[in-house]
């Protein structure tokens, strides 16, 4: 959500993660997850991992793709 800075109220999406969700997240998050956390918009996101140009490690599982939370912390310069 977004603080309307004038009015202080909650409104809107909010289309990030803050760095205390992102360090909560488990070995490897669903690909809406990691585009949320890239900023990039779910249909982008998808064509990435279908050309295999991602940003950080995919795992496809059947039909799912599984992004692994240690290269997406590393690609965001939060590794510990």
């Amino acid at each position: 959500m977004r603080e309307n800075e004038t009015t202080g109220e909650i409104t809107g999406k909010s289309y990030g993660m803050s760095r205390e969700e992102l360090m909560a997240l488990p070995a490897a998050v669903d690909l809406d997850t990691g585009n949320r956390a890239l900023g990039l918009g779910r249909s982008k996101g998808y064509a990435l991992a279908k050309q295999g140009q991602y940003p950080c490690k995919v795992l496809r599982l059947g039909k799912a793709y599984r992004v692994v939370t240690a290269d997406l912390l590393e690609l965001l310069g939060l590794a510990a």
